[in-house]
């Protein structure tokens, strides 16, 4: 398996990040339109930023100190704000600079390549927000010179609701990297990443739609309800969709025709968990592994890979490189993929798992979204465990105890 270090501009991309471990958030649609006056559509009220692993709860998102506005009938000699927007995202990062605050950002397509480098607080965050879900579209620019749609550097910032589009190449540099984190304790949430590095040449540069990097010592990151695919060249082993090489989570995601791995942990991942994801169609369904290290040799160890349905891959979920002995692997489902199911290494066994079709709602290999929700028949219902698991699931539907958690990211 030939691993990536893949990198935006400058940057090498790591790590996954888990979340502000000292927060409790969540973006419910009525309360911040009501604390903001701005009205969010495509949201489910309990859909949000769950800046912890073990969320238990849905506060709602704190009225922030300073507010702007972009919107593609606005001007970049504008106020930003409601009234007068600014018209790109680039502009606007030039303005969003100080905790508490919050960017909205109305429905149209808006240029990548640009950088968000402010660091929030704990206490009052720095949001980014597509006031409807996947309305804010970004694209490749007339002319690329950045290999990044967007390139965060800062801390305790939460990315919401975009559609990252790769597919119209137009002239420069191509992307090879979606969303792309470095600082810590950040959220990237509700987001659709799709067609990104897909006629990039196949070479150890490799590229990733999410990626959360342990480089400049990000930590504690969540990646949360996202749907990724189309990524990389087929069959391309550096081109990854969830690329994670720090502590952190990967929850509710799904995530389907990537190059190489759907999910994959590499360099100084540890601390991780990886839950109620559904990956299907590419070469690796989910990697867990350590090593290329920065700041540690130690491998992955304490990451816990439950309630994943990985379903029609080549590879099925396997341990490479450094790893440790205190992984653990429970209640996947895991089939029909088809040069091995499972790979794992320390005399690890994986428990709970179910070896049979997932019996989706629509699956399909080719489709451009196949549901991937279960049927009335299929055998991940209930079959889940809410150890680490939130009480939603991708679309902010209740995990209900009373029936039994479903694997996977939906909830029947």
């Amino acid at each position: 398996m030939k691993h990536s270090a893949t990198k935006p501009s400058n940057i090498r991309i790591n790590a996954l990040t888990h979340g502000a471990a000292a927060v409790l958030l969540a973006l419910g649609a009525s309360a911040a339109s009501a604390a903001t006056g701005v009205a969010l559509s495509g949201y489910d009220a309990q859909e949000g930023l769950r800046a912890k692993a073990a969320v238990t709860s849905n506060a709602t998102t704190p009225a922030t100190a300073y507010n702007y506005y972009v919107s593609p009938n606005g001007s970049d000699t504008a106020a930003g704000t409601k009234a007068k927007p600014f018209k790109t995202l680039a502009r606007a990062a030039k303005a969003a600079t100080k905790p508490g605050t919050t960017v909205f950002v109305a429905p149209g397509t808006y240029d990548g390549g640009f950088k968000t480098t402010a660091n929030g607080t704990a206490a009052a965050r720095i949001y980014w927000v597509s006031t409807t879900k996947w309305g804010a579209r970004i694209v490749p620019p007339a002319n690329s010179s950045n290999k990044t749609a967007w390139d965060n550097r800062g801390n305790y910032v939460s990315i919401i609701g975009f559609e990252v589009d790769g597919s119209k190449v137009r002239s420069g540099t191509k992307w090879t990297l979606g969303i792309y984190t470095g600082g810590s304790y950040n959220v990237i949430e509700g987001n659709h990443v799709h067609h990104t590095a897909t006629t990039i040449p196949c070479n150890s540069a490799g590229g990733s739609a999410i990626g959360v990097d342990s480089y400049y010592k990000g930590v504690l990151t969540d990646v949360v309800g996202n749907v990724v695919h189309d990524i990389g060249p087929a069959g391309c082993t550096y081109v990854q969709g969830i690329y994670v090489s720090t502590s952190g989570t990967i929850k509710n995601n799904v995530v389907y025709r990537v190059g190489s791995a759907a999910i994959h942990l590499w360099h100084d991942a540890t601390n991780v968990k990886i839950i109620n994801n559904t990956v299907s169609s590419s070469n690796f369904g989910i990697i867990v592994g350590g090593g290329d290290f920065y700041f540690t040799s130690a491998g992955a160890n304490n990451v816990a890979v439950y309630n994943n349905i990985v379903y029609d891959n080549k590879y099925g979920i396997s341990e490479q490189g450094k790893t440790g002995a205190a992984n653990a692997y429970k209640n996947n489902l895991v089939f029909k993929n088809t040069t091995y199911n499972w790979q794992l290494r320390n005399g690890l066994k994986h428990t709970g798992t179910i070896t049979s079709d997932p019996l989706l709602a629509g699956y399909s290999r080719t489709a451009a979204m196949p549901n991937f929700k279960p049927s009335a028949s299929s055998p991940v219902i209930g079959r889940g465990i809410a150890t680490y698991a939130l009480p939603t699931d991708i679309d902010g539907k209740a995990r209900n105890a009373s029936t039994g958690y479903d694997i996977g990211a939906y909830q029947h």
